[in-house]
């Protein structure tokens, strides 16, 4: 029989303690509940995964009927993101960038729920490196194998909001600069999408009104079972 709670996975990491636990919920039926905890940060829960789906939805609709797209999601996590972009027939490609070689791991090794599933998809390949110092580099570019490659979408699920960031050195990306260094690893009508836990922020929108042509954002709204009420979060879609 399954223990109620497990601890998978505890390691030290230049962001803080990471740790990945597992939990049995008996109200929502016997349901097991994967979550990951970052320092003091509560980063994601298997529960909630209707906004990370809902960014590659959203981000992959906006770049209209194109065919063969590659594609870059920025944070691996519980994988949800990266999966539901794999949902999209029209994906050739796609590099997950992680900064944690242990996140990657728990997908090599199965030990979370997509880890087969994504490791074994022959489109999937998954990138150690730093999201955000990739993308001030667009000489360089996210694929190691390919420099200076241009993508169709970045798929950016890290950061809390676009002003809580999990470190201080994100806060590079949240500037005309930063953005603008981001949107040169875009082909032409390229989507940069982004998920936040809050609601839309106008500075954030008039940062990327700055420098793409086409900016929205979007309210998705998701039961929580927990507390029988419903929670909102935002995806920022932003075309070049």
């Amino acid at each position: 029989m399954a223990l109620d709670f497990e601890e998978i996975d505890y390691q030290p990491t230049h962001m803080g303690e990471l740790i990945l636990r597992r939990r049995r919920v008996r109200s929502l039926g016997d349901k097991d509940v994967y979550e990951v905890i970052l320092g003091d940060a509560f980063l994601m829960s298997s529960m909630f995964t209707v906004v990370e789906e809902a960014l590659s939805d959203l981000g992959l609709k906006a770049i209209g009927g194109s065919a063969d797209l590659n594609v870059v999601v920025g944070g691996l996590g519980l994988g949800y993101t990266a999966q539901a972009a794999l949902r999209d027939d029209r994906v050739k490609e796609l590099l997950v960038v992680e900064t944690m070689p242990e996140v990657i791991g728990w997908h090599e090794k199965a030990l979370v729920p997509l880890g087969k599933e994504l490791s074994e998809d022959p489109r999937c390949r998954f990138v150690n490196g730093d999201f955000f110092a990739l993308a001030g580099n667009p000489e360089t570019g996210f694929d190691p194998d390919q420099t200076g490659r241009k993508f169709d979408a970045i798929l950016l699920d890290i950061d809390h909001t676009p002003s809580k960031i999990l470190d201080p050195s994100h806060a590079s990306l949240y500037t005309p600069e930063g953005l603008a260094k981001l949107a040169e690893h875009l082909v032409g009508g390229g989507v940069f999408g982004m998920w936040s836990d809050d609601p839309p922020e106008e500075d954030f929108l008039e940062l990327l009104r700055g420098v793409f042509p086409s900016v929205e954002s979007e309210i998705v709204t998701f039961s929580n079972p927990l507390q029988e009420t419903d929670s909102a979060s935002t995806v920022y879609v932003a075309k070049a």
